[in-house]
């Protein structure tokens, strides 16, 4: 996607955009975004959910994985002596290692912090309930959450845009070779662990589930990098790691841990980053990932052990901890397949339901972010204010319940965290909506999956809170928050999958908890898309190894009928967001179509011993990453193809300044006088720009020898090879630039350059309105 942007221009008119091919969004490296504004409005993009991209976006570059083979590159291999490359490998496991003890600190502290404020919260608003001072006992819950909220907000709006929402899209565009603006940056980081807590524990329907894949990507990518320069945090020791190769691995380990801190699911955290988030996988990286969501399994469980002795506060038995399912026999019947099929095809419907309203709600939110980061925080506050207002008022609904046998002395729960809440309830007696809506997410969802009685929770309850936490989820993601969806779900699916437990009770032989189960499956294929990695994340949440075959079931029955309306929620807010994703299969028009057919001109190329002005033209006037390098008489008999060179490592050559007044090779002087780490790529874009360098008049008219930083060998196709195999090929390979060269000999040695954006479906229809997309 960076190879030329003269084809694409873009006109600013009264507010409007004038769009040349009617695709919106030029993207930095000269490449053109593919999703059409909202409204033609002057909106930025801050690679956050809260602001879709419209027609002013943010920089987005693709990223260099391929490895980059010119001679600096290879005389730096042959020089590695045998301990620098025993360093190498001790320093990928060590990284993994820290990666994974970082994240699992992180994401304990977060629960522990969770667990006390929303516990002080609570048993505050409790109390008051008790003394029957329930107006003061509302303005106080409201105001808490008002407060916390506002804190969350005002950390996104102000401070990283990037934090707000779940991560996962941009962690998983990234992983994919797309790199926007600051969303690995180390103030997202900082918002995104403080806007975390503050948000669960404002009582917000979200979670901390898909911030914490976030977190854990940012970890990995600030210690890839070598820490931080502008926070004079760095490592010179990490200077292996400064290429987009390696930092990929680390962030998907770094995706892996973040699950695995979530859910306290090493396993799944592997196969999340296996079947969700990483587009390029090996088993190198296989080891090195289950090795970080180890580490982290094992931090978390030490660190809980060490809270069981009561040193955490209100911490005790929160987040991190098993839910505690039935795991009995389970044993079913037909009736009871029946039961989970229906369960699968109607979480599938509701599942599609819910991406199609996520994705209304957003572009309708976009129209209030786009004004300001004062609007941003308005619209967190209006949206706490309403989530108090159900939270608090919806229980007035429900009658009271007397306490369950055997429960005497724990019902109702009166100055502590507990399952059961008196509310406004007489002695004995507790109120089973509230004991949902007053108490912490994970707590509503253990109580949901636990079978300690099964009219713990009466059906119009039931009912109540699953339209409360299907829509307040809906309503609630896309404000400038931290915000996992994985928790909305859940609770959702549980109540929902619980109601119909009991409504089957006299005809099923399984548990209501289990049903609850089932439920939150159904409810996460039909969102997720996700097979195997939920599967296993669920079975390592509940300990109930029985379920794997009903599990199993349900996710495959929901993501096939949910795959019938819509994509799953992550991939729509991908393409929303108008990042180049490439998809691991080409679109079936691409097959009639040649690679000659998309690539646009003028080329621009530069002879192996170019002029110094020349270059400098060249980069001053456009914006391209990659540029051929041509071999000419009289260093050949005839022009051929030498490679390609990027605008990073032109860059750095020129400041280095080693020119000559001769048109001569002397590629060999700068072997001597460079080293391969010179042109590795600095950390979060802070690399050289056109506008840092300084050149005189005399040094224009000299030359410079672009041999040692040009690729030899880079991915060359015919001009007649089928779009949609090249297509496969450059996601395949992990390419930035794909050289089309002729398939006759006589003419130029190159036709053109295919990157990302020439593969995007609507660039190829833009070309071809003709065609059919479906054929």
């Amino acid at each position: 996607m960076d190879d030329r942007s003269e084809n694409h221009d873009i006109e600013v008119e009264g507010g409007n955009y004038a769009y040349e091919r009617k695709i919106s969004g030029i993207l930095d490296d000269g490449s053109v975004g593919f999703q059409q504004p909202l409204l033609a409005r002057n909106r930025k993009n801050t690679t956050s959910q809260i602001a879709i991209v419209g027609a002013n976006t943010c920089p987005i570059e693709s990223l260099d994985y391929e490895i980059f083979e010119n001679d600096l590159f290879k005389q730096d291999w042959r020089s590695r002596k045998k301990i620098e490359i025993l360093q190498y490998t001790i320093l990928k496991w060590a990284l993994a290692f820290l990666i994974g003890l970082s994240t699992g600190l992180v994401g304990f502290l977060n629960n522990l912090a969770v667990e006390n404020i929303a516990g002080f919260k609570l048993l505050l608003t409790g109390n008051l309930m008790l003394k029957e001072k329930y107006f003061q006992a509302f303005f106080a819950f409201a105001g808490c959450n008002l407060i916390l909220a506002t804190a969350a907000a005002s950390l996104c709006a102000f401070i990283a845009p990037a934090a707000a929402g779940s991560g996962i899209p941009e962690v998983k565009a990234y992983l994919n070779g797309i790199d926007a603006y600051s969303i690995l940056a180390p103030s997202t980081l900082f918002v995104k662990i403080f806007g975390s807590i503050f948000g669960v524990a404002a009582g917000f329907v979200v979670g901390k589930e898909g911030p914490m894949v976030h977190t854990g990507a940012c970890i990995a990518n600030l210690l890839g990098q070598g820490g931080s320069r502008k926070y004079k945090l760095t490592w010179k020791w990490l200077r292996f790691f400064k290429n987009d190769r390696d930092r990929r691995d680390l962030i998907t380990c770094g995706a892996a841990a973040g699950v695995a801190a979530a859910f306290r699911a090493p396993v799944g955290g592997v196969l999340f980053a296996l079947e969700e988030a990483a587009s390029w996988w090996r088993s190198a990286l296989l080891w090195r990932t289950f090795f970080t969501t180890a580490v982290v399994a094992v931090v978390l469980r030490s660190l809980i052990e060490l809270c069981r002795s009561g040193r955490c506060g209100l911490f005790g038995k929160g987040g991190l901890i098993m839910f505690d399912v039935n795991s009995g026999p389970v044993l079913y019947s037909t009736p009871d397949l029946l039961a989970v099929v229906f369960l699968g095809v109607v979480g599938g419907v509701l599942g599609s339901l819910y991406n199609y309203l996520v994705d209304k709600v957003l572009r309708t939110y976009a129209l209030i972010n786009e004004r300001g980061p004062g609007f941003k925080v308005m619209l967190v506050m209006a949206v706490s204010i309403l989530s108090s207002c159900c939270a608090f008022g919806l229980p007035w609904l429900s009658p009271c319940t007397p306490c369950p046998v055997g429960t005497e002395g724990k019902c109702p729960s009166v100055g502590r965290a507990g399952i059961y809440k008196s509310f406004q309830c007489p002695p004995n007696h507790y109120n089973d909506l509230s004991s949902l809506l007053l108490n912490t997410n994970d707590d509503a969802i253990r109580s949901l999956f636990t079978s300690r009685s099964e009219n713990e929770f009466q059906i119009a309850t039931l009912a109540i809170f699953f339209f409360f936490v299907y829509f307040l989820g809906i309503i609630t993601y896309g404000i400038a928050i931290p915000s996992g969806l994985f928790i909305p779900v859940i609770l959702a699916g549980a109540s929902y999958g619980r109601l119909v437990g009991r409504l089957l009770g006299p005809v099923s032989q399984l548990d209501v908890g289990l049903f609850s189960l089932l439920g939150a499956a159904s409810f996460l294929g039909g969102t997720m898309r996700m097979t195997v990695s939920l599967c296993v994340i669920l079975l390592e949440l509940t300990n109930n190894l029985l379920m794997l075959p009903l599990v199993m079931l349900v996710l495959l029955i929901s993501k096939t009928v949910a795959d019938c309306f819509n994509k799953g929620v992550y991939d729509q807010i991908v393409t929303m967001k108008g990042l180049p994703y490439m998809e691991d299969h080409a679109e079936p028009y691409m097959r009639n179509l040649v690679a000659k057919d998309v690539v646009a001109g003028p080329l621009l190329s530069f002879s192996r011993v170019e002029k110094v002005g020349v270059i400098w033209q060249a980069l001053k006037m456009t914006s391209h990453n990659g540029f051929p390098v041509i071999d000419e008489p009289p260093f050949t008999e005839a022009s051929e193809l030498c490679g390609i060179a990027l605008r990073s490592h032109l860059l750095v050559l020129l400041q280095g300044k080693r020119f000559s007044k001769q048109k001569t090779t002397f590629g060999s002087q700068i072997l001597r006088s460079c080293k391969a780490r010179d042109f590795a790529k600095a950390g979060l874009g802070k690399g050289l720009k056109i506008e840092d360098l300084v050149i005189s008049g005399e040094e224009m008219e000299m030359y410079v020898d672009l041999h040692p930083i040009t690729n030899t060998s880079p991915y060359t196709v015919l001009e007649t090879l089928s779009l949609a195999k090249a297509a496969i090929l450059f996601r395949q390979l992990g390419l930035r630039h794909l050289c089309v060269v002729p398939k006759t000999p006589g003419r130029p040695p190159i036709v053109g350059i295919l990157t990302r954006h020439d593969f995007m479906p609507e660039h190829v229809l833009g070309l071809y309105p003709h065609i059919d997309p479906l054929k």
